[in-house]
């Protein structure tokens, strides 16, 4: 909430520091960002090594959990970049736990969602591309590079299709962290807005028979905002996860 009472839906978003630590000029203070970067680390990790480490006949939950993440990872991959493209799973998997994980919890009441800072999401769409290049560079040297030339145009359009595949390229990075970015920002900000709304009704001078009768209903749109915020997490993490298959698919296969 603002300091007046009102409300503040942007208040959630804010960086703080836990430790301040600054070193040769630089901020290297341990914030709640980072904070929660770790839980999201831990509870990813733990998830994995404990369902991983049971190996039973007939699976727990954590268990099951774990199998479900990794046979779906290794299928959206396999489906778009074949099984050549399995090399890539440690980081696909670890990329989509990673955003998975963030968008759920920080659904939780208290917490902070990483992935609602364009600082975080940009950085992995930055890690996404850049892989992509050098591994294609490596991998196929100049020929990588026909992946801006398609194949069947007129000499004289060359030019302008080889700037537009370029230009194409290039706001790939931008695309992919706006998209996660945006959509954590938006929903957790309509979330906070008619939780506020529910609040200013029933406290207050302003409260009433009036305001008591019709708090539920942004209280009833809010908990269907939490259902659909619940949808979206888990939607964000596969659409940048199958992106991130498509991207790394072009350093694989280059060309047209």
């Amino acid at each position: 909430m603002a300091a007046g009472g009102g409300i503040d839906p942007i208040h959630q978003f804010h960086i703080a520091p836990i430790v301040e630590l600054k070193l040769f000029g630089l901020d290297l203070s341990f914030t709640n960002s980072t904070l929660w970067m770790v839980v999201v680390l831990a509870v990813v990790s733990a998830i994995m090594v404990y369902g991983s480490s049971q190996r039973s006949v007939v699976p727990g939950r954590l268990q099951s959990l774990a199998e479900m993440a990794y046979e779906f990872v290794a299928s959206t991959m396999t489906g778009v970049m074949g099984k050549d493209g399995l090399k890539f799973f440690p980081f696909v998997f670890s990329l989509f736990m990673f955003v998975l994980a963030s968008n759920l919890l920080g659904l939780l009441p208290g917490s902070f969602t990483v992935t609602s800072q364009i600082i975080v999401t940009a950085a992995l769409a930055l890690l996404v591309i850049s892989i992509v290049v050098i591994y294609g560079v490596v991998k196929h040297g100049t020929h990588f590079f026909g992946l801006f030339v398609p194949s069947g145009v007129p000499g004289w359009l060359l030019p302008f299709m080889v700037l537009i595949e370029a230009v194409s390229f290039l706001s790939r990075p931008v695309s992919l962290s706006l998209r996660l970015f945006g959509n954590m920002l938006a929903g957790h900000i309509a979330l906070k807005v008619f939780g506020g709304f529910v609040v200013a009704l029933t406290t207050g001078a302003a409260a009433g028979l009036f305001t008591y009768a019709i708090a539920p209903l942004p209280l009833l749109l809010a908990v269907a905002l939490t259902a659909l915020e619940v949808l979206v997490a888990v939607l964000q993490a596969y659409v940048f996860a199958i992106l991130t298959c498509v991207y790394l698919n072009d350093a694989l296969h280059p060309g047209h």
